[in-house]
């Protein structure tokens, strides 16, 4: 009977140690599951922080590539239209400044535009307003003279200033209309109408002009030397 007692007592206690270590293992399972998951909801807001931060610094990036390439756009095509500005201003500068002169002078003062070539007479100082005349008045200074080919083209003929003026004198194409002088006409009459010529002539301001139609013009020269 005793030994029976002994041996009940003992399953008891044996029974009791196994439940208590299944007890701690249940309760150190929980604890550990619990930390496990605390730990990977950590590491997915972790990530999902990390995620959202790189993707602002990408869509930051992207805008400021975005504001670059624009700015970039924006400086090429300032800079294409100030190359067109240039090239526009620099029309003329494959020509030469008496070329320039002499088509700016026609446009402004040309009898006629409507022309198929523009003559250039560069005649010397002393040189008379009427070769061959009897009156021998001469131009006091050199003076260029400007011409159509026909008459009715008409005639400009000026000295220049070199300061964007110049002084142009009335004197024709052709004296008499290309004839002799007529014999009711005095040669002291023809003498004074060419002094008055001279000490009147007219102080113009040559503008600059349309560049093309100075182009147009400069292509219909033909300068005698």
């Amino acid at each position: 009977m005793k030994k029976s007692k002994i041996f009940f007592m003992s399953t008891l206690l044996i029974i009791l140690l196994v439940g208590m270590s299944a007890c701690s293992n249940s309760s150190s399972d929980v604890t550990s599951t619990e930390n496990q998951s605390k730990s990977d909801n950590i590491s997915q807001s972790t990530d999902d922080s990390s995620q959202s931060n790189d993707s602002s610094t990408a869509n930051t990036v992207k805008s400021e590539n975005g504001d670059d390439n624009g700015s970039g756009s924006t400086l090429s095509e300032n800079s294409e239209a100030s190359t067109g500005d240039k090239k526009d201003k620099g029309k003329l500068t494959q020509y030469s400044s008496e070329e320039i002169e002499y088509a700016r002078v026609w446009l402004q003062l040309g009898p006629n535009q409507e022309i198929d070539e523009l003559n250039i007479q560069h005649i010397a100082v002393g040189t008379p307003l009427n070769p061959g005349d009897e009156a021998d008045v001469s131009y006091p200074e050199d003076v260029i003279q400007l011409a159509g080919s026909r008459l009715v083209d008409g005639v400009v003929t000026y000295s220049g200033n070199g300061d964007g003026t110049i002084n142009v004198y009335n004197v024709p194409l052709r004296w008499y209309g290309g004839l002799s002088r007529p014999d009711n006409v005095s040669v002291d009459e023809i003498r004074e109408e060419m002094k008055n010529i001279i000490n009147n002539t007219k102080l113009v301001y040559v503008d600059t002009g349309d560049e093309e139609r100075i182009i147009e013009l400069i292509k219909l020269l033909n300068v005698h030397h």
